[in-house]
């Protein structure tokens, strides 16, 4: 029977040869599969199990029917081409190097850093005699994408794809690791993915409940942007981002192109000529249109405000419908496969790297890493839960510091938030004026920062309150403060490699490794990627401070933007950091890659030693037209949140009385996750951003 079956594969790969192997796998490189496939040896394919997945969440075995669409088989690389890889990696953005800023075309990609052309056909042959479809490859070579249902799973990866129920949401999961015939397992990383957990989109709708203070209420418009941010010198220079594109990636469609004019109209941006399309990438994975989705508003604030910050640039929502994957995955995975990519893409969505696993993380990692090399610079949003990612926004978060697997990689700029803090230091009248102007902006200059946190936890908020301090019987967190971990996220990579067990990490859990490019005062020597990497405003009302936007699907863009939808998030700071990459693009003359070396090289000359008492952004000396500072270094608050004892005890959660405490690096001291400092930090990064300056600052 192995014989005849070993047949049968043979004739497959014939048959699939013409359509899996258009992309570039090469025959030059050595193959990694050398043995005949043999299905009673099975290798597993570790860590690609969902923490949900487990016997007290099981609801039951799906349908053998049930069908899986654009489930990849992540393919590996070997250590050579790794290293090969990371080497150009760092000659493409070495000024000294004859490779600097040559980008490669994802054709050069796959044939350099792809598969073996053997291991492709072995493969193919192998899904195909399970019944799969396979896909044609990508020209980059990363990943095969195939198509079939749960019964073909079970019989070719050795595992159920039952039906699963936890934290109130109904879920597809595999309950085991999958396992493939040991000889073909060194070729794969893993499968991406036997699930149908999707990541939710990074923005907060305003929220005045907690409001500290009752009288006034700034909603951010363009023209603050470019005030409080110091834009204005840039346009003023000539410099509006014309005939650079901006991709901001997503799930779903806006309802209408015409909320973006308007938006644009309202606010005074219609002066500049720009253009705002969608568009539905095909490639190695599928793509079809997903119309109008749960994630509409979030499509429309990344589109516009990415087009607020660079009002000339071309804004396109490259968006495709979910399946197994993210279609804004696919959407990116099809885009850096094509003949002409983005120099700038904005992600605004996030899950937590425990949930992801290591195979999803890696996959998210290796999607980046290809962008990058060809020129793309690519920014995502931290998200909205503090370091309490695996929570998401839960009122009472029990399992610990985590972040987004979304935004840990080495290969894209985390992006944080903070909110004004005018209200807090009762300055507001020095910043804003009392009257707008025609583009409904009010904002006079920079105005001191500290992170955005709507918890209890958070410890400006806590002061304000008349407690000295958050936790415990005494504190606000027990007093009628607002339990939530809706704050601006950051923290240490810690499980984007190896698993821990539901939602917490453990197990065999690591942090990607710490970047060299990430150097500089306040970074810690943890030896793992830290984020965010920079920050900007993102709050949604706690202080009196959120962003409006125009989305006629959820509600009205009449004649006062005041009532227009407001809200909040890291999905604002985003793309707005990606349009002033199109400012930078724009003056430079051509794409950057990965901007994070340039920036923390900026940072490592204002911080110093010892930081930059000038450009502390509660400095008097920030908020002067004519400041030489470039990045402001945020060094009031927290960005902190609530939390309680897990079931068998606090993890990081400091709980010294009462039944809530506050997200903690100890369980028996106030250690907030986190406190800014001088420099770096994980609250806000490096800090926040006078964009004249840096764009005068980066290197041609």
């Amino acid at each position: 029977m192995n014989r005849h079956f070993r047949r049968s594969l043979a004739a497959a790969a014939g048959a699939v040869a013409a359509c899996a192997l258009a992309g570039p796998a090469s025959a030059a490189i050595p193959a990694k599969i050398g043995q005949p496939v043999d299905e009673r040896v099975l290798a597993p394919l570790s860590s690609n199990t969902h923490p949900d997945a487990v016997p007290q969440n099981d609801r039951g075995r799906v349908s053998d029917s049930l069908q899986m669409k654009d489930m990849i088989l992540l393919l590996r690389r070997s250590d050579a081409q790794e290293a090969a890889l990371r080497k150009l990696m760092r000659e493409q953005l070495d000024a000294k190097s004859a490779h600097y800023h040559k980008w490669l075309t994802a054709k050069e990609f796959g044939r350099r850093f792809g598969p073996a052309r053997a291991d492709v056909d072995a493969l193919a042959a192998w899904l195909t005699g399970h019944g799969f479809n396979v896909h044609p490859m990508g020209a980059g070579g990363r990943a095969i994408f195939f198509d079939g249902n749960a019964g073909q799973v079970r019989a070719a990866f050795h595992t159920e794809i039952h039906n699963i129920e936890a934290n109130g949401e109904r879920h597809i999961a595999n309950m085991s690791d999958p396992e493939m015939p040991a000889a073909l397992a060194p070729a794969v990383v893993g499968i991406v993915k036997l699930n149908d957990y999707m990541p939710h989109p990074n923005f907060i709708k305003r929220d005045f409940t907690y409001k500290t203070d009752t009288k006034t209420y700034h909603a951010i418009v363009p023209e603050d942007l470019a005030t409080i941010y110091n834009i204005n010198p840039v346009f003023d220079g000539g410099n509006t981002g014309q005939g650079r594109t901006v991709v901001v990636i997503e799930d779903s469609n806006v309802a209408t192109t015409n909320d973006w004019a308007t938006f644009r109209s309202k606010f005074g941006l219609s002066k500049y000529s720009a253009t705002f399309t969608q568009v539905h990438p095909t490639g190695g994975g599928s793509c079809s249109d997903p119309g109008i989705g749960g994630a509409e508003g979030e499509a429309n604030l990344d589109a516009q405000w990415a087009s607020a910050a660079a009002p000339s640039a071309n804004i396109v929502l490259a968006s495709c419908r979910d399946t197994t994957q993210f279609g804004g995955f696919l959407a990116l995975d099809n885009l850096i496969d094509g003949a002409s990519v983005p120099p700038v893409v904005s992600i605004s969505y996030g899950t937590g790297e425990e949930g992801d696993g290591e195979t999803e993380n890696k996959y998210i990692s290796s999607l980046y890493q290809q962008a990058s090399a060809e020129g793309v610079s690519v920014f995502v949003s931290s998200g909205d839960e503090g370091s309490a990612e695996n929570d998401h926004r839960g009122a009472n978060p029990s399992h610990g510091v985590s972040i987004s697997g979304w935004m840990s990689t080495a290969y894209n700029v985390s992006v944080g938030g903070t909110d004004f803090a005018d209200t807090f230091l009762g300055t507001t009248k020095k910043y804003w004026n009392k009257k707008n102007t025609k583009n409904y902006g009010s904002a006079k200059s920079y105005m001191p920062e500290f992170p955005w946190s709507d918890s209890c936890a958070n410890g400006p908020l806590s002061t304000s309150k008349g407690f000295a301090t958050p936790y415990g019987s005494d504190g606000y967190c027990n007093n009628g403060g607002p339990h939530s971990s809706v704050a601006g996220s950051g923290g240490p990579s810690n499980c984007a490699l190896g698993h821990g067990t539901g939602g917490f990490i453990n197990g065999t859990c690591a942090g990607w490794p710490k970047p060299d490019w990430q150097k500089v005062f306040g970074v810690p020597n943890d030896g793992v990627r830290d984020t965010p990497d920079v920050s900007l405003m993102a709050a949604n009302g706690l202080w009196g401070h959120y962003f409006v936007f125009c989305d006629t699907h959820e509600g009205s863009c009449g004649d006062n933007p005041a009532d227009w939808p407001g809200a909040g998030g890291t999905s604002f700071s985003s793309p707005i950091w990606a349009g002033f990459m199109a400012l930078i693009v724009n003056k430079s003359g051509g794409a950057q890659g990965l901007p994070n070396p340039v920036l923390y090289s900026i940072a490592n000359e204002e911080y110093g030693r010892k930081g930059s008492k000038a450009c502390n952004s509660s400095s008097k000396k920030a908020s002067k037209p004519n400041t030489s500072c470039i990045f402001y270094d945020v060094t009031l608050g927290d960005n902190d949140v609530n939390c309680v004892a897990a079931t068998s005890g606090p993890v990081d959660c400091y709980i010294p009385s009462g039944t809530t405490g506050v997200l903690s690096t100890s369980n028996d001291q106030y250690q907030p996750a986190f406190a800014t400092k001088k420099g770096w930090d994980f609250a806000t990064g490096i800090g926040t951003v006078n964009v004249a300056n840096l764009v005068n600052a980066w290197p041609q």
